[in-house]
């Protein structure tokens, strides 16, 4: 029996980790759980799956957790903070981590996990965005597996041949090319404002960006999805993981999010990944690895289906692709504070203090107004991650005065 940790429990991709853990009781068990303040949710998890540790944002919401634990008379752990996170991230008894944290958040856990030699189940897509090459260096030192999570990178793993490691063991891959790949598609469902008129964009809500017609997400990445910076983020993550620069991956607006991406071979073949839109898939997939086992997903009804529909991606209307595409080209921190810049947007527009059509630009003076440096070290992310994060607040309420000064007037 395995031990897992899920570092980001009560968010949807931690509920789906779960839920699949659940199915198969003589395979799996839960030793550590975390979560950022949802003392309640991550209690009701404690109760059903008894872990060692459980861990919170901050020492009050810990506190709480605690006590409740403590009356109730369950033997587990509490923690608060990053170094709780780092312990559950590195825990002797769990050789799995599904490193599901949100946001630069996750960039420390997981590169925890990774330097403890563990199986690392990727599906917060920031630390890849952030610090790829440190991520892949330390994996590689360590001899960390390294799985992805996300649809899109766990169906192109699948389809490139079983001699190419996305892991942190053995040879160094020796690249697409030499394994007879032409490019990657990477495919996305264009959220909900596929087609919309770009004009109407500006009177988006929380709640209309956060209602994707495929996928049950998060806020954030539901409004990562809407703008489309999901899918730039996601093609940054693929040319960390795959080892390729941008121009080998072209992304394909699929409304149906039935095939999950494809790659293309030299000879003219090309494979593609299908299901149904569940994430429970490629979680099940990357738990069992290299075997396969019951995720809970039901089969895919291709009758139901009945097409497929492809199309181009609109940069008028989803610019953030172009700016996710420039940074990767660029390199360095680039990725880095486009990153930085679209947290703090999207936490405003959330928030009710910025426009939807306004994250774009946030993001684009950013990235204007910070040059980009190497990445040789954690330090120096970490730091550019903090200037852009400064550099997008004073944009972003520079932004707020000036449209409060335009309505006075």
């Amino acid at each position: 029996m395995k031990g897992v940790s899920i570092l980001g429990s009560t968010g949807s991709i931690g509920v789906s980790t779960l839920d699949v853990i659940a199915r198969h009781p003589d395979r799996y068990r839960i030793v550590a759980l975390t979560a950022n303040r949802q003392v309640d949710r991550l209690l009701e998890q404690c109760r059903r799956y008894r872990p060692k540790l459980a861990v919170l944002k901050d020492e009050q919401s810990a506190q709480q957790l605690r006590q409740q634990i403590e009356a109730e008379g369950l033997d587990v752990t509490v923690q608060a903070g990053q170094e709780g996170l780092n312990q559950a991230a590195t825990h002797p008894e769990a050789p799995i981590v599904m490193a599901a944290i949100v946001g630069a958040a996750g960039l420390l856990p997981t590169l925890a996990a990774v330097k403890s030699t563990k199986q690392v189940l990727l599906a917060n897509k920031e630390p890849l965005v952030m610090a790829g090459d440190i991520i892949m260096q330390n994996a590689k030192q360590a001899g960390a597996v390294l799985l992805p999570i996300d649809s899109e990178h766990n169906a192109i793993y699948q389809c490139l041949p079983d001699r190419f490691e996305v892991v942190g063991q053995g040879p160094l891959n020796p690249g697409l090319a030499a394994l007879g790949v032409k490019r990657i598609l990477l495919t996305g469902s264009g959220g909900p404002f596929r087609t919309h008129d770009p004009q109407a964009l500006a009177n988006v809500t929380p709640a209309q960006a956060c209602k994707h017609p495929n996928w049950s997400m998060g806020p954030k990445i539901s409004v990562d999805s809407a703008t489309m910076m999901n899918k730039g983020l996601e093609l940054i993550e693929a040319c960390r993981l795959f080892a390729c620069s941008p121009e080998k991956i072209d992304i394909v607006v699929h409304p149906q999010s039935v095939i999950h991406s494809m790659v293309e071979y030299v000879d003219g073949s090309v494979l593609a990944q299908l299901g149904n839109p569940d994430m429970r898939t490629p979680i099940a997939h990357a738990l069992a690895w290299p075997k396969r086992m019951v995720s809970g997903v039901s089969s895919l009804d291709i009758f139901k289906v009945a097409r497929l529909d492809f199309e181009p991606p609109d940069s008028k209307r989803f610019p953030c692709l172009l700016l996710a595409r420039q940074s990767a080209t660029v390199g360095g921190t680039s990725p880095t504070i486009l990153n930085a810049a679209n947290e703090e947007a999207v936490a405003a527009f959330l928030s009710g203090v910025l426009a939807f059509d306004k994250i774009p630009a946030i993001i684009g003076q950013t990235l204007k107004g910070m040059a980009s440096i190497a990445a040789e070290s954690l330090e120096v992310v970490l730091e550019a991650d903090y200037q852009a994060r400064q550099l997008a607040r004073d944009i972003i309420g520079s932004a707020v005065i000036e449209i409060a000064n335009r309505h006075q007037s």
